[in-house]
């Protein structure tokens, strides 16, 4: 029986590409902003386009975080794509203008210390040997990128006796952020898996295997 996707409808991001491409790894994908039908299915995406703020606004109009959080206590896999993993941290810092992310991390979003922005385009990442999402994936492969705010430093500390995320990184313009984060059913990616190609459909597979 194929796995449910909620594919988070909140005014933000290009929903049609996203629902195609889980669609074709084998989900059954329902785009919606209803909090009943995102909460049951066996896994929640949330894309994201656009500004920091924007996307927050939009999410808080469909009492996304909430959403996000409820799931996330129950142990129910949720992953968030470009400006759908910026909003999981504490803060996005734009144009001078801090706005309030959902906080599941703490850290700030912020601009790229590159001098050619937007970052747009493939790009290869640092990933961990053990990584669920990576899994079957090379270290070479190349990923779709169109962005210009990062998170720039983790922040998150650790008490020894929980399992620490796994956090994937890369490089622009030699300004390092992050690029991917595994932290048990909160699942993130800065990059577009969508749009890129056979390895984000490859990652997009190794999603559906933790619903």
């Amino acid at each position: 029986m194929a796995k449910s996707v909620a594919l988070l409808d909140y005014g933000s991001g290009n929903l049609r590409s996203a629902q195609r491409a889980v669609e074709r790894v084998g989900a059954d994908v329902t785009v919606t902003s209803d909090p009943q039908i995102a909460l049951a299915a066996d896994g929640l995406l949330v894309p994201g386009v656009g500004a920091f703020a924007a996307c927050m606004d939009g999410l808080n109009g469909v009492h996304g975080g909430r959403i996000i959080g409820q799931r996330l206590a129950g142990g129910r896999p949720v992953l968030g794509i470009c400006v759908g993993m910026q909003i999981m941290f504490e803060h996005g810092n734009e144009h001078g203008v801090e706005s309030q992310g959902c906080g599941e991390w703490p850290g700030t979003v912020e601009r790229l210390q590159s001098k050619i922005l937007p970052h747009m385009g493939w790009n290869t990442v640092e990933r961990h040997s053990d990584s669920q999402m990576f899994a079957g994936l090379s270290d070479d492969e190349r990923y779709y990128f169109v962005h210009s705010y990062a998170v720039r430093q983790w922040e998150l500390e650790t008490d020894g006796l929980t399992t620490p995320p796994t956090v994937t990184w890369a490089e622009h313009g030699g300004d390092r952020f992050v690029a991917a984060v595994e932290n048990g059913p909160l699942w993130a990616t800065q990059f577009h898996p969508e749009k890129s190609s056979d390895a984000g459909a490859q990652l997009l597979a190794n999603w559906l295997t933790i619903l």
